[in-house]
């Protein structure tokens, strides 16, 4: 008499008997729990909660901006907006005294910040890049002034550029009377002033950016180019800069908003007056001053944004393009 075994799979299995769970139960019933409701109040909450924000704090304000552009209103009462379509552009074109040397100088402010700065924060980031000794210690050194607020940059370098006490003055003797070097009134000095300060918070900001750039470069690429003969300059230009085209675009976007953006210290030094106005300074002084044009500011900040899209758009195209191919 022949005896005939059958084989069972596990999901087969006998789960008569008591105490023996199925596994495929065991695993409907382990996924039931891995999101139970208050799990999902509170994936909600911490993904609903920011989006509000975001999309109140900045899509909504930016798109009345851009309406309240085409009016006029005085900021009393919704009563008082009237539509005047396309006349706030023309007078900010052609009848406004402030509006073109606000954009020449914040086209003054992206070149000495792409000229200066940015080769000057990519040199250190070589330097550092050789992990030197105390390099943590030149990192932090280099970096602090950009976690320091532009306000309190601005009060720094303010008690630095003061005519009597302050630090350049004492130096080379200009704190006398008769000698007086005024840094901040003086319409010929006062911008490129504030564009030293600017430059040397960007310093450390490109630094780290490059540093970043720098440790993503394989090292076999320059033990191939040593092997070959290359001293370390010719490494650099020829091998490691070529890899730093995605940081480098990085940089150049980041420079661009940087110069456009910039309000804090120059409103600290002296509130945009005397040869340092920027658009971000008129749109201020056109919303919030004495005679509150919130219609003319906004049509100053849609001229800003337009400005800045017409970098960041290229930009975002270009990383889609990339990331599809990869």
């Amino acid at each position: 008499m022949s005896t005939q075994t059958t084989a069972q799979s596990p999901e087969a299995a006998d789960t008569s008997a008591p105490g023996i769970t199925s596994p495929r139960k065991r695993v409907a019933r382990g996924h039931g729990r891995l999101l139970t409701r208050r799990d999902r109040v509170t994936l909600a909450l911490m993904a609903g909660v920011p989006t509000v924000l975001h999309v109140v704090l900045v899509w909504l304000t930016a798109l009345a901006s851009i309406a309240l552009a085409f009016t006029t209103w005085d900021g009393i009462g919704f009563d008082s907006i009237k539509w005047v379509g396309l006349e706030n552009f023309k007078e900010l074109f052609s009848n406004n005294p402030q509006f073109w040397p606000a954009v020449e100088h914040n086209v003054i402010w992206f070149v000495v910040l792409i000229l200066v700065p940015t080769p000057l924060g990519l040199f250190l980031a070589v330097q550092l890049d050789k992990r030197i000794r105390f390099s943590r210690v030149y990192q932090t050194a280099f970096f602090l002034p950009v976690v320091v607020s532009l306000a309190v940059t601005g009060f720094v370098w303010q008690l630095v550029y003061n005519p009597d006490t302050g630090l350049i003055n004492s130096i080379i003797g200009a704190n006398r009377p008769g000698h007086y070097i005024d840094w901040i009134g003086d319409p010929d000095l006062n911008l490129w002033a504030i564009l030293v300060a600017a430059s040397w918070r960007h310093t450390g900001y490109m630094m780290i950016l490059y540093l970043a750039g720098l440790k993503g470069v394989d090292p076999s690429l320059r033990e191939a180019s040593a092997l070959d003969g290359a001293n370390e300059w010719q490494t650099f230009r020829n091998v490691v800069f070529p890899t730093l085209r995605p940081t480098n675009t990085v940089v150049l976007v980041v420079t661009v908003i940087e110069a456009l953006r910039a309000f804090d210290l120059v409103f600290v030094f002296n509130k945009g007056a005397q040869g340092t106005e920027l658009l971000s300074i008129l749109v201020t002084n056109n919303i919030i001053g004495e005679s509150s044009r919130i219609g003319y500011g906004s049509a100053i900040a849609v001229v800003l944004l337009v400005i800045s899209l017409v970098v960041i758009i290229p930009y975002l195209v270009a990383t889609f393009r990339k990331e599809r191919r990869t």
